[in-house]
């Protein structure tokens, strides 16, 4: 065994024993995981087993956990996602961050702190948990939701605004605190953090792919493996010394390497690492709460908790109102009515800057853990509460939910391209079923004689549902990309036998289609785009074959590029794109059939210099390669 004060083998045993009991029974309840880890944390805590005397150890290292889950999910969030989301980042962000702390610290000057801690105490509780929240949202599979992206963009936003809330701390603690020696001024910390987000920013552009591809020639998968850690933890690091969130640094790199044709693999070589770190940050949690400050100090805890979470719960949801439903406000106020885990670095801070006594830290940490761990409950009462905007599908006479299907071929998505791709196999009598979640379509179909059932296939249940375990082939043909990648991800992990074939929505989802190793898949325009051109070309008088014979060239150059494509990312293979613009190195893809002519005799001259000068240096290749020279 290590030192008491350390972790040793033992340790790390009940750990794992105390969440593999704790989390099934509190899913079993419906309770949810992040409930079941910090129950676990606060039995083996200081404050009742002792089991780990030291959780704040324990918590410094599980911090990579969130680390890790940040880079996933910025692995998923491409650049023209991320960029397609400003508005939500810095507008809706910028707005619930400034109204909730203005709230919060209404509150606590109500409960008698001075107007400075009172600032420094409702700006941290403003900022929200980004472990729990991301967790509770993947549980629920809302994180590609419209309100999932809004309430990811929040985060993202309030991750960012740690920065300005330290340096506000700084300042504050040298006007009506003690004097910290070693405080850095305003412009210093602005400039370091913007330093630090260059240096990640370059590196993932230009360095971390080129590492990659060597990696991958010489290294083994211990050393992709090793070398996708060094990647998400650097980035963490290099945000940590500018003042940054750990967590950005991760984010940024992760949407940095998502159009990498490496994305894949990363994501497989982070994931272990990610699940066991992220719970024991829950673990640790839950045994950071001391009871003792609880009992002592009671009133003012619960009173806390009370006051905080309303005061927030009111902002946020005031927010989400401005151009959501009441729905979406509950929602989002369940999930981000807590304190997070900035607001232990920002009062940790404030106390060391002599803006808080230690019993004032105390408590306001053992309110934000509390209320941490009641995000679960809150969000149960919101499902509860929230009105069912959608359509019941039970309610209608034509629409039947997909349960026990067993076809030959299983359909996901009854847009226009399904529709069209099903009358192929409808004429060769092949047993189909077909799943869609939009219930107009399906009454639409239901007219023209189509029997679909209602289904989201994103979901691992409604697979089942569907039959995707006996059917021999599954056809994705949905609408957005990001549901078709979902899908995708779920068939091959838990059914590695059946066959996909899947519409693809671009070049870019081709890509991902084929790194992640579908059977077959198609650009949903891309053929029809091809036939179009080629009766374009007959109807400006090409023959039948040289029409065929220019679009078979298409074809062919199109799977080269997507090839070169797959290897170097979007840019590579550009050559063999025709362009309609002059590069500058011109190097036709078709010979012309009729030699240039000089337009008048200047251009002429030139003409027949140049031609002069290739002719003497073939004499000086022929004599080269002749041994005269």
């Amino acid at each position: 065994m290590a030192d008491p004060t350390g972790m040793g083998l033992g340790h790390g045993v009940a750990l794992l024993a105390a969440a593999v009991v704790a989390v099934p029974l509190f899913k079993k309840f419906k309770l949810g995981a992040v409930l079941g880890y910090l129950a676990a944390g606060l039995i083996l805590g200081p404050s009742v087993l002792g089991v780990v005397s030291e959780p704040e150890t324990m918590l410094h290292v599980a911090e990579i956990g969130i680390v890790l889950f940040l880079f996933i999910i910025g692995l998923e969030m491409r650049p023209a996602r991320l960029w397609s989301l400003r508005r939500e980042i810095f507008g809706l962000g910028a707005i619930q961050v400034l109204t909730c702390g203005a709230l919060l610290t209404g509150a606590a000057m109500l409960a008698g702190l001075a107007w400075y801690a009172a600032l420094v105490a409702g700006f941290g509780f403003a900022l929200s948990s980004t472990a729990i929240v991301m967790q509770l949202l993947d549980e629920r599979n809302e994180q590609s939701e419209p309100a999932g992206q809004r309430v990811v963009s929040i985060l993202l936003f309030e991750d960012i605004s740690i920065v300005p809330l330290l340096a506000l701390v700084a300042v504050l603690g040298v006007a009506y605190g003690g004097v910290v020696e070693d405080a850095r001024p305003v412009w210093q910390t602005i400039g370091l953090a913007v330093g630090a987000v260059a240096v990640v920013y370059v590196a993932g552009r230009w360095l971390v792919n080129p590492l990659f591809r060597i990696l991958a020639t010489y290294g083994g998968r211990e050393v992709m493996t090793m070398g996708a850690l060094v990647v998400v933890l650097g980035a963490a690091w290099m945000m940590s010394l500018g003042g940054l969130s750990m967590a950005m640094g991760a984010f940024l790199a992760g949407v940095l390497l998502s159009e990498s044709s490496f994305r894949h693999q990363l994501e497989a070589d982070v994931e272990p690492f990610r699940g066991i770190l992220l719970g024991l940050f829950f673990l640790a949690i839950g045994m950071s709460l001391d009871l003792n400050v609880v009992v002592r100090d009671w009133a003012w805890v619960l009173g806390g908790v009370a006051a905080f979470s309303a005061a927030k719960m009111v902002g946020v949801y005031v927010v989400a109102r401005l151009k959501q439903s009441h729905g979406e406000g509950l929602l989002r106020a369940a999930l981000m009515g807590e304190g997070g885990e900035f607001a232990f670095v920002l009062y940790s801070t404030a106390a060391v800057a002599g803006l808080f006594d230690p019993r004032t830290a105390a408590i306001l940490s053992a309110v934000v853990i509390l209320s941490m761990a009641l995000t679960p409950l809150r969000l149960a009462i919101a499902d509860k509460l929230r009105p069912d905007d959608t359509v019941s599908v039970d309610d209608l006479d034509d629409v039947d939910r997909a349960e026990g299907l067993r076809e030959r071929v299983l359909i996901i998505g009854f847009g226009r391209f399904a529709q069209v791709a099903a009358q192929t196999l409808l004429w060769r009598d092949v047993d189909v079923s077909i799943v869609d979640s939009d219930v107009e379509m399906i009454q639409a179909a239901g007219k023209f004689g189509f029997k679909v059932y209602y289904g989201d296939g994103t979901r691992l249940d409604v697979l089942r549902a569907s039959g995707v375990e006996t059917a021999e082939t599954v056809l994705v043909c949905v609408d957005k990309p990001e549901a078709a990648d979902r899908i995708v991800e779920l068939v091959q992990s838990e059914f590695p036998l059946v066959k996909l074939f899947v519409r693809a929505y671009d070049r870019g989802h081709s890509i991902r289609l084929i790194n992640a190793g579908v059977e077959f898949h198609i650009r949903e325009t891309f053929e029809s785009a091809l036939a179009f051109g080629e009766h374009v070309l007959k109807d400006l008088g090409f023959s039948e074959d040289e029409a065929r014979e220019t679009i078979e060239d298409v074809r062919r150059r199109d799977e080269e590029r997507l090839t070169l494509q797959v290897a170097g990312g979007l840019q590579a293979g550009r050559s063999l794109w025709r362009n309609n613009t002059s590069t500058p190195q011109p190097e036709p893809y078709v010979k012309p059939r009729r030699e240039g002519r000089a337009l008048n005799d200047q251009a002429a001259e030139v003409l027949e210099e140049e031609q002069d000068g290739q002719r003497a240096d073939s004499r000086v290749d022929h004599m080269a390669d002749a041994g005269t020279l």
